[in-house]
Parts: structure tokens; sequence; C-alpha cells
């Protein structure tokens, strides 16, 4: 039986992956990738299906209702385990923003051989504190950003 997929389903799809990363300390960002990559690995299961699903919603226009700039995004959860989850597809720079809590990116190529911020797809960590202009480079990404309780701040 076929599910029909929408933000709601996705965001309950996405749970399992959220509560693995809500274990991981961020104060650290080397450690915090080298965490997420073992507890989370991209090329697992869980990841796969996660990517999946998030480029099946981004082609069916679900996953990123908005547009701004030649940038799609969405809330994809406002809250799931203590953390918010965004969506945006970029081929460019991005509003320069903090973390306070820190930042855990999943970093999916749409097109080409896109960079985040010089990250190829897979993980991106950003202890809190931390800002950036964030930009892909080489292609499009489709990025699913995972925030501890929600916390950005535009500067």
């Amino acid at each position: 039986m076929s599910v029909t997929m929408d933000m709601q389903t996705f965001a309950a799809a996405v749970r399992p992956l959220v509560d693995v990363l809500a274990t991981i300390p961020l104060d650290d960002a080397a450690r915090a990738q080298e965490a997420v990559e073992r507890g989370a690995p991209v090329a697992g299961e869980l990841v796969a299906e996660i990517r999946r699903l998030a480029l099946e919603g981004a082609a069916a226009g679900w996953l990123l209702p908005k547009e701004r700039g030649g940038i799609r995004f969405g809330r994809v959860a406002g809250e799931v385990a203590g953390f918010s989850v965004d969506a945006v597809l970029s081929a460019g720079a991005g509003p320069r923003h903090r973390h306070p809590r820190g930042e855990i990116d999943l970093l999916i190529a749409v097109e080409g051989e896109p960079r985040f911020d010089g990250h190829p797809p897979g993980w991106a960590v950003y202890a809190p504190g931390s800002d950036h202009v964030p930009g892909v480079t080489g292609g499009r990404m489709l990025i699913l950003y995972f925030l501890p309780g929600g916390e950005i701040e535009w500067l």
C-alpha cells in the first residue's frame, strides 16, 4: 500500500534520524561531525530513505513551498525531538546567520557536483555560536537543516 507523502508524514519519517542526532553534543564541530557520520551513515538505510523521501517531496512541491531570491525552502517541522527541521534547495548563497546551539545539515546533491560551504554531499556540523553565509557551489543541493531548539539568529 502506498502512503501519500506530505510534510506531516515526512516529519514522522525523519524522527528516527533526529533521535540519533539528538544524542550528539555539538560543542566540538569536528568531533560531532564524526559522531554524526557514525550514528547516521550517509550510505545507511535510514539516511538513504530520508534522502529519497526529501527528493520526492522537493519534486512534488510540498517540501519546498516557498521561494525567495531563487532559493526554495520549507519548514518540515517546528519540533521533532528537540530540533526544528527545515529544507532548502539552493545553487548559491543564502542569508548570513548564527547558530546559538549549533546546526547539523544533511547535504543532498540534486545537480552537478555541489558543495555546501566546501562540504560534499553528506553531513556538515556547525558548533554553537558559529555563523556563516551558507553557500552552494558547483551545482544544486537540497539541504535538511536540523537546529537544536529551533534556534537561529539572522544577521
